[in-house]
């Protein structure tokens, strides 16, 4: 069953084309919207176990720049990483090799999304060139130690059973149906019911497309045993972090102690909404990204 998306109409309006690279073993697909001769390029890193699906939302919010949206290795329709591990360096190699595949010209931005955060941050931190980060629902802090970090816990077992499992049984339980569902309702916080079914009906149809059970393993390690503060001293470019008020993976006193570490970082918080920003309030986050990209910092 496919729910419509509440963002049909407006992601219709925006141009799109589709491509693929061959990027340290990975035959990555990516999707290219907006105008390709827009003035800036903004490359966007989704979540973990999430696709380019996950981030239309807020593409289609956006107007006047090109937007390049590819599948993680290993999730959506992109092969897994063969010359690399899917941790955060191989993850970070693996985002530079593919951006200087692309050729860009004029200003470059580098959005991530919450495990995208981590990766983008990652490699920013390690010499990836960008003119601008932005960071959406950052991972500001340790994920154990976030407001429900005990459903952290939980899914450090989950994870592991799926690791001692046989390959079969390990793969049928990654891609359970009800543990999907359950997490899906863990994350939503709106109360628009339909906007809910949509929300369940992407994790329905998205959350499970990894291509094998080693790749979502590596990926979820990384995700738990990496953050953001890592590597923000290390990242001199402009960041904007876009925050949540009801983030369960990472509390809001945690997302200004991490403002605090970038030399040069703003932080917005937006109220009511938890770790799907990308999809509650997209109209939100893209009028933040907005007002960063055309403000001129002073000389």
């Amino acid at each position: 069953m496919i729910v419509p998306s509440p963002y049909a109409g407006q992601l219709a309006r925006i141009p799109v084309r589709t491509g693929s690279a061959s990027v340290l073993g990975s035959s990555t697909h990516y999707w290219d919207y907006g105008d390709p001769a827009a003035p800036t390029t903004i490359v966007m890193v989704h979540g973990f176990r999430g696709d380019h699906h996950g981030l239309e939302p807020v593409v289609a919010q956006l107007s006047g720049y090109r937007i390049i949206s590819p599948d993680l290795p290993g999730f959506g329709e992109s092969g897994p990483l063969t010359e690399v591990a899917h941790d955060i360096p191989g993850y970070g190699a693996w985002l530079g090799e593919f951006i200087a595949q692309l050729q860009l010209t004029g200003p470059v931005v580098i959005l991530g999304h919450s495990f995208g955060s981590i990766i983008v941050s990652g490699a920013v931190a390690g010499g990836l060139p960008a003119d601008r980060v932005i960071l959406v629902n950052p991972i500001a802090a340790p994920a154990l130690s976030g407001p429900r970090g005990i459903l952290t816990r939980l899914a450090v077992f989950y994870y592991w059973a799926a690791d001692k499992l046989p390959e079969r049984l390990g793969f049928a339980l990654l891609q359970n149906p009800l543990i999907v569902r359950v997490t899906s309702l863990a994350m939503v916080k709106t109360k628009d019911k339909s906007l809910r079914r949509w929300i369940h009906n992407q994790h329905d149809r998205y959350f499970s497309a990894f291509s094998d059970r080693r790749v979502v393993l590596e990926a979820f390690t990384a995700s738990v045993e990496n953050d953001v503060s890592e590597f923000a001293a290390q990242i001199s470019q402009p960041t904007l972090l876009i925050a949540a008020e009801k983030d369960d993976i990472t509390a809001v006193p945690a997302q200004y102690r991490l403002q605090k570490l970038f030399p040069d970082a703003d932080l917005r918080v937006i109220s009511d909404v938890g770790h799907l920003i990308h999809y509650e309030v997209p109209a939100q986050a893209a009028a933040h990204v907005q007002s960063f990209l055309s403000a001129v910092k002073p000389a």
